[in-house]
């Protein structure tokens, strides 16, 4: 009996030092008006993530993004692209971060009515084309610092501002769409110009900001129905107190659609890579339909390729061997210097994912249940 009691004794104190180790977390205080409890964590996924405080705060404009822009894909690229400008400027292993805490909705919507140009409803269609309506959305990200007095504290903040590429209108609710192509170069002028009254409307009306340094991104959107993303195309640093943007550093980014005639002109040998895998496929699998790669480059360097491969299976036995044929394609045909990730996707969900990382060999596989 004694020896049954020292062994749950180990057992207990074993489990007391696990449950330890796992609640590394750090309760710090939010440096605000409520001083609300958030929780820092330890560990982060990797030395290119942010950590994020808990609990999570969703954006104080949460909502506004997805009314304002039609685009999905154009959406989770201006976030994600955001945030990984953002590591150039905040560095993920020092700092935490945070959706957007300071402009709520009203605020974004303000910027987007005062910023554009005013076109009575029912005016002529050039009215329209000479006065388009830029401006899509503001984006704003927080990132913190951990203080030595167990707090956290705003350390910068980065703004994406959206603009469009193409612009459509109706001079008449449910009457004709009217498409207007806007060029790069005049998109950047208004772009100058919204950031700069932005920077100014903070400075001047939020003065627990006017200290913060803030990078503000400049996201050009691709047309509604694309199936791949736009991209970032400019970005600055405004230093804290300055109300002043300087000047603009170009962003090199693209997201290419393959196969596409833009994939074929600019990154040929990309684009038959992609090729190929495709007629592999299609030479053994009779319901292969075709596939949507995307491209991701940086200064006309491949850094992802993703494929969705939309297929219908008529049993677990045929996702199998599929996921296992385009497995053994990825080894031979695609290069390693670049992220890989290929989707199998049925009507009813995604089927199996195919994944490398840059610089691997290992490929990695899983096939949902």
């Amino acid at each position: 009996m004694k020896k049954v009691s020292l062994l749950m004794l180990v057992l207990l104190l074993l489990l007391s030092g696990c449950l330890q180790n796992q609640n590394s977390e750090e309760e710090v205080v939010q440096d605000d008006a409520e001083q609300e409890t958030s929780i820092v964590p330890s560990y982060q996924l990797s030395g290119e993530n942010y950590r994020m405080i808990l609990p999570y705060k969703t954006s104080a404009a949460r909502g506004a993004i997805v009314n304002q822009m039609a685009n999905r894909v154009d959406i989770d690229e201006m976030e994600e692209g955001l945030r990984r400008l953002s590591k150039d400027v905040y560095d993920p292993e020092e700092l935490y971060f945070q959706e957007g805490q300071y402009f709520d909705t009203d605020r974004v919507y303000t910027w987007i009515d005062d910023l554009n140009p005013e076109v009575e409803e029912g005016s002529e269609v050039q009215e329209y084309k000479d006065n388009p309506r830029y401006l899509t959305h503001v984006l704003e990200q927080n990132f913190m610092r951990h203080t030595d007095d167990q707090s956290v504290e705003l350390e910068g903040i980065s703004l994406g501002i959206a603009m469009k590429s193409v612009y459509s209108f109706q001079t008449q609710t449910g009457g004709t769409t009217y498409y207007q192509d806007i060029p790069k170069e005049e998109m950047l002028s208004v772009a100058n110009d919204v950031a700069q009254n932005i920077v100014k409307d903070i400075r001047e009306n939020d003065e627990n900001l006017r200290d913060v340094p803030i990078m503000i991104a400049i996201y050009r959107e691709e047309e509604k129905a694309s199936p791949v993303p736009g991209n970032f195309v400019a970005r600055t640093n405004v230093p804290g107190g300055s109300s002043t943007i300087d000047d603009w550093e170009e962003v090199k980014e693209e997201n290419i659609l393959f196969p596409s005639d833009e994939g074929s002109e600019k990154y040929f040998e990309d684009q038959e890579l992609v090729t190929n895998f495709g007629n592999e496929v299609r030479e053994f699998f009779p319901n292969y339909v075709g596939l949507v790669g995307e491209g991701f480059y940086i200064d006309e360097e491949l850094q992802k390729l993703q494929i969705e491969i939309p297929i219908e299976f008529n049993g677990k036995g045929e996702v199998i061997g599929f996921t296992q044929y385009a497995y053994g394609l990825v080894q031979e045909i695609f290069p390693n210097y670049y992220d890989i990730e290929i989707n199998v996707v049925s009507s009813q969900k995604t089927e199996s994912i195919i994944y490398r990382n840059a610089g691997e060999d290992q490929v990695n596989v899983h096939i949902y249940d």
